[in-house]
């Protein structure tokens, strides 16, 4: 393999979109009266996350297992694909994909690696063709648990996901886009790193 390669990896919730596409997928689905309801319910461990005293895993189990534990993962799936179809392509920043699809005409390859389940992200990857390092939802018995299978994919996670799959010495220039704190373990390891590239 040359070692002259470049390739890209892409940050999704509030990098490619406008907004946390979970929180969005949850308005979708309960609509924004439910939606606020929940948020008050579980208000003390987002109050904790805010503060450094919860995890984001735990704060991302909560929320799930509130929303969505129990829940067939087949209807969950449908949901997804649904809201991948009807809401998500007004969350996605068009300059976001501008940049991508230039990357892939020069033959780069662009992935996807975020924290948000690959179940509401793996359709918008699938139609673009794009890759995608994603956090996984446990289920058992054909149902959602409202836990994480495996760590959260963010921060260090992102970058160990990422060497995982990729050999990074084959490739001479490593293009890494971000928009958060959880992104910067991923941008360490870029030689070109962008930071709240797209508005």
């Amino acid at each position: 393999m040359s070692s002259h390669r470049k390739i890209a990896f892409f940050d999704f919730d509030g990098t490619i979109t406008t907004a946390d596409t979970m929180l969005e997928l949850i308005k979708f689905r309960f609509g924004k009266l439910k939606f606020y309801a929940g948020m008050m319910m579980i208000s003390p461990t987002l109050i904790g996350f805010k503060a450094g005293l919860v995890s984001a895993k735990s704060a991302k189990e909560k929320l799930l297992s509130y929303f969505f534990k129990g829940l067939d993962v087949q209807e969950f799936d449908e949901l997804c694909a649904y809201f991948s179809k009807k809401k998500l392509p007004q969350l996605i920043r068009k300059e976001a994909t501008g940049r991508i699809t230039q990357l892939v005409s020069e033959i780069t390859p662009v992935i996807v690696v975020t924290a948000s389940a690959s179940n509401w992200v793996k359709f918008w990857c699938a139609e673009n063709g794009l890759p995608l390092l994603a956090t996984k939802l446990k289920v058992i018995n054909g149902k959602l648990t409202g836990e994480l299978d495996g760590p959260n994919c963010n921060g260090e996670e992102k970058v160990n996901r990422i060497r995982a799959a990729y050999s990074l010495e084959d490739f001479e220039e490593i293009q890494c886009y971000g928009d958060s704190p959880g992104d910067k373990a991923m941008l360490s390891i870029a030689t070109d790193p962008y930071y709240r590239r797209f508005k």
